[in-house]
Parts: structure tokens; sequence; C-alpha cells
């Protein structure tokens, strides 16, 4: 078996679902209640996703830190951006891992939810071609049809590496594929280059792709967004979350090789395409907080998002960026 076809056994299974549920309630030994929570009135029962292109979820999921804290949590499994936001929408999930472009892009939308954590800021979107192909620049895509999620992250970066060539969205035909589907698409050859993800990309490439066109400064960061109905009603659970989640960036970045191997597992990859992973286009070691440095990036790709269509007028956008954040859970978990 391929590596690239391992790597979508579990993801391509579900490709046609929104979401893939997996049951888990508070072990046997954890508190009753969080500290607080009775008197708060808050509940203790959150849902929560977890997703393989952000390993911290993995983390938190695998070591059960919020079950330990009496938490019953319903995991979730995101499939992209697209889908997390869809489930944050739904209220299926009361928090949701999505690249930052795509969170601005919900917000901008109308979508009830903001920002309450930086993941990462990885080099995890990349233009990927056969090992065959006679493409070697984004010149070369006039005219071909490539795979790419829209509202995610490596459709975006599709978008401005385009235009960075001097070319436009309407000079190829964009096929809108989830993640794991666009990395089939192009195994088959019924695209001719496909806007990946890790670690979906890092294993295509490990089986012959080539990665045509990189650029770390057109990836947007890794965020975890919380519905603001779980912001405004039970802040103690937003807060035990997001101290999970720097729990797990320091555990990821004490165990680099336990954190491959739970990423192969999650996303049934060979352990030394996780490693790759992480070792080299994660960047989990950032500033946690949502501000200024998120929003330089995100707001070119929203005056992006605006020229497409994607958002209804700049106003939209100005007002989505003032609202997008909230940093107040990331400051009191680093503080």
């Amino acid at each position: 078996m391929s590596l690239l076809r391992r790597s979508l056994g579990l993801a391509a299974g579900a490709a046609a679902a929104v979401l893939v549920l997996s049951g888990c309630v508070a072990g046997e030994n954890a508190a009753a209640e969080p500290a607080g929570a009775e008197e708060a009135g808050a509940s203790t029962s959150i849902a929560l996703d977890w997703a393989t292109y952000n390993p911290l979820s993995l983390i938190v999921k695998d070591q059960g830190w919020l079950e330990e804290e009496g938490y019953t949590v319903e995991w979730v499994q995101s499939l992209g951006s697209s889908k997390a936001n869809e489930a944050l929408r739904a209220g299926a999930v009361d928090f949701g891992s999505t690249a930052g472009s795509a969170a601005l892009l919900a917000r901008a939308n109308g979508a009830p939810q903001q920002i309450v954590d930086v993941v990462a800021q990885p080099e995890w979107a990349a233009l990927v071609v056969p090992a065959d192909s006679d493409i070697t620049s984004v010149a070369d895509l006039k005219g071909k049809r490539i795979a790419a999620a829209l509202g995610t992250d490596p459709y975006f970066f599709l978008v401005q590496a385009l235009e960075q060539n001097g070319l436009s969205v309407d000079d190829v035909t964009i096929e809108n594929l989830i993640h794991a589907d666009g990395a089939a698409a192009l195994q088959s050859g019924s695209v001719d280059a496909w806007s990946g993800l890790d670690p979906i990309m890092a294993a295509t490439e490990a089986a012959g792709a080539t990665l045509v066109y990189r650029d770390l400064e057109l990836n947007s960061y890794s965020v975890l967004n919380a519905t603001e109905e779980i912001i405004e009603n039970n802040p103690e659970a937003v807060q035990a979350v997001v101290d999970a989640y720097e729990r797990a960036r320091e555990w990821a970045l004490a165990n680099p090789a336990e954190t491959a191997r739970i990423l192969a597992d999650a996303a049934v990859i060979d352990l030394a395409v996780a490693q790759k992973v992480i070792d080299e286009r994660e960047g989990l070691d950032v500033d946690p907080v949502p501000g200024a440095g998120l929003e330089k990036v995100l707001a070119p790709i929203g005056a992006i998002q605006v020229s497409l269509g994607d958002v209804a007028s700049q106003s939209a956008l100005d007002e989505a960026l003032a609202t997008l954040f909230a940093p107040q859970f990331a400051e009191k978990a680093v503080g």
C-alpha cells in the first residue's frame, strides 16, 4: 500500500460526512465538576473538535486533560477549515480548528465565533503536482485543473500564488474538493495540481509528488475558534480548553517524537512523514494570543476575499477584523 493511500485511509472514508464523531467521557477518577463550575452554573459538557492539521488538538485528546478536570468531552473530527466552520455555525461543536483565513471569512459572513488561541504558524499549504508532471512553475498552471477546498488556507494560498505570478482564478479551473479528496484526485490524475494541506500533503510528497510552489508568508496561522455562545455563557470552559492547549504546546515542544507518533496514528501516515511535519513545517513555537501579528497576516487575505466576492464589502471585512479576536483566555493561560 502506498504512503498516500495509507494517509488517506482514515480521512477519505469520512469524506462524504461533515464530521466524524468519537464520544469520549470523563474518566472514573476525574473530579465531578471543574473548579467553580457549580457556583457559576456552567455546563461541564463541551463539544471539541480534533483535526490532523491541528496537532495540539490531538495531544489534548490523547492525554485526556480536560476529562481529568471533570469535563465530559464530545470529540468531533474536522476534515478541514470549511467543515470546522460549518460545525461551529451549526452548533455541532463549541470549539473548532481552522486556518486564520477561514476564521476571518466565517466571521465576515456573520458566523458568531471568535479566535481564542493561536495554535501555530505552519507552512502547511503548498501547490503540489504529480511526480511525472511537466508543471514546474505557477505560470504553468494556466488552463489547468487544480483541486482546492474553498474557504480554506490552501485555497487562499492558491489565489495569492496565482496573483503574484500574473494569473487569477479565471485562468484555471478550480475543483472544490476537501483535502483528502484533493490528494486522491491528484493521485488519480483527474486534476493537474492540488493546493494541499499537511499532513496529507507530506504523505503525497513522500509518495513522489512534488511541491512545485512554496511560500511561508502566504500561509495564515492555525487557530482555535469558539462560539460566542460558549464564550459568553461558559467562559470557565473556554479557559479550561485554552489552558489545555497551552499545556499541549509545552508538551509538544518538549516531546517532538511522541507528538509525531500521535499525529501518525491519528492521520494514518508513516511515522517518518509525521516527524517531518512536526520538525519542519508545523511552527508550534508561537505567541498564542490572537492580536496584531495575526491581524497583519489576515488583512491582505481579507482584501482578496472581498475582491473575489466571498465577503460582501470592505466594511464587513473591517468589522470582522475588529471583532474576530477574544485574546483574554490565551493571555491568562500564558500569564
